[in-house]
């Protein structure tokens, strides 16, 4: 997999390299056409365009799948969602995701299309990408990335050759299947070295890390983690990488909306290329972001397309504009940090009632936590879970025994609830609804469906 060469998009703001063989289409006054009948469109009140999703049609002509949607749709109201990669979208970003720009083919960069009809679309990105770049406050963003683990494949092959060493958290410390899994192409491609936490603290030890960079002079550092619940100190990292010759590469999928928010510390200023979900805390449509500096940003785009990728979603990427625009909010921020006091509750809520919870609590959205101290596995802990209507995940914990078999905790998130409008009270009745549950208590179901009730993720479309 060779490093990738020049992006179609130039330098210049007010325009773009054409595509190999550009399609035919507008040219600068057709696009400014086009994006003066947009903004027409929504001056003249039009609420309802020409192929928006319709319900009763697809009841009408697909009984079978729409129960599926009214099934799924009644299971997200009537549980507790913890998963900590999960969230509740805004109906605008839902109407975005679900609009008639899913049946456009625009393979290519704005103004450097493969297809024609691509001026209106052409809007959606570019907004979609100055309003990332706004956001997190970097020179460059690529939108097109269809998944967090897209958007690393795409961060790879920009920077690196098969066979290169990296350094990434491991698996049973945290790190994600894009961090050197055998079963993912990233430890098929490339030589991982995995660096851990520290088994006692569960803390990442920085002199480790900094003292196996040294010993392996990989090409590129991953930071980043599925489960590590304390902020990452970006600044070490770089300072790492930089010692070392490495690039790093910080992948943010699950503090993406903190940082956006403003309760989490930012990676742009330190790492070489950020990549993330615009799922999870950022309450945006599933999806993947990449940023960059100027530098690397034609190198990021060819990695994307054509390297790893064909036609851009522009239905997620209209999505993804429509939550970059929520998170820059006011609102937005007092969310995040909502988000973080909640789960900063409900870890110590969870500890008072006996889970043991690692690293002693959190910074972030996320929370993991051992059930050895109430005698039971986490499989088994998450089964009584699921059957009261509370949904979580497992995953790996730090083992201070080196002899020992690895063990299993609980990984949970506040993202969901905070959205539904719960707050640090109703944090410590979910712990209760947790314990019971493990305790086999009977009317934990119930009082799990009250608690949810009253909170509806989405209240005025019941």
């Amino acid at each position: 997999m060779p490093a990738t060469t020049a992006s179609p998009r130039s330098e210049s703001p007010a325009g773009r390299a054409p595509a190999a063989e550009p399609a035919a289409g507008p040219g600068a006054g057709g696009a400014e056409a086009a994006e003066e009948r947009a903004r027409a469109a929504a001056r003249e009140g039009v609420t309802h365009p020409a192929g928006a999703p319709d319900f009763a049609a697809l009841l009408s002509q697909d009984p079978e799948i729409a129960g599926v949607l009214l099934g799924e749709s009644a299971r997200q109201s009537d549980g507790l969602q913890l998963i900590a990669a999960e969230n509740f979208t805004s109906p605008a970003v839902l109407a975005a995701l679900g609009s008639p720009l899913g049946n456009k083919y625009a393979e290519g960069y704005p103004g450097a299309r493969h297809h024609g009809g691509c001026e209106i679309v052409d809007l959606a990105e570019r907004i979609a990408v100055e309003r990332a770049k706004a956001l997190f406050g970097a020179e460059h963003a690529n939108v097109q990335a269809h998944s967090g683990s897209s958007a690393v494949l795409a961060a790879y092959a920009a920077l690196l050759r098969p066979g290169d060493t990296v350094l990434a958290l491991s698996l049973p410390h945290g790190g994600h299947l894009t961090h050197g899994s055998p079963a993912n192409f990233s430890g098929r491609w490339f030589d991982f070295a995995g660096y851990g936490v520290d088994e006692e603290t569960g803390l990442l030890d920085y002199d480790v890390i900094r003292e196996l960079a040294r010993a392996r002079r990989p090409k590129a550092i991953v930071c980043g983690s599925i489960s590590y619940p304390r902020h990452i100190d970006y600044a070490a990292f770089r300072d790492i990488a930089d010692e070392t010759g490495a690039y790093l590469i910080a992948d943010v999928a699950h503090p993406l909306g903190l940082i956006a928010g403003g309760a989490a510390p930012s990676p742009v200023p330190y790492a070489h290329v950020v990549c993330g979900t615009t799922h999870k805390v950022l309450r945006g449509p599933r999806g993947g972001l990449i940023l960059c500096g100027a530098k690397l940003a034609e190198r990021i785009d060819r990695a994307v397309f054509p390297f790893t990728q064909g036609g851009a979603q522009m239905n997620a990427i209209a999505a993804k504009a429509v939550a970059f625009a929520e998170a820059a909010t006011p609102a937005f921020a007092g969310y995040a940090r909502q988000v973080v006091a909640n789960a900063r509750a409900l870890a110590g809520a969870l500890a008072e009632q006996g889970l043991a919870i690692t690293t002693g609590g959190t910074d972030t959205h996320l929370i993991t936590a051992d059930t050895t101290p109430l005698d039971l596995d986490a499989r088994t802990a998450r089964g009584r879970l699921a059957a009261a209507g509370i949904v979580l995940d497992t995953c790996a914990l730090p083992c201070a025994d080196r002899t020992a078999t690895r063990r299993t905790g609980l990984r949970l998130g506040t993202a969901a609830v905070t959205t539904q409008g719960m707050g640090e009270a109703e944090m410590r009745r979910v712990a209760e609804l947790i314990v019971g549950a493990l305790r086999e208590d009977g009317e934990v179901r119930s009082g799990t469906v009250a608690l949810v009730h009253a909170f509806p993720p989405y209240p005025d479309h019941g």
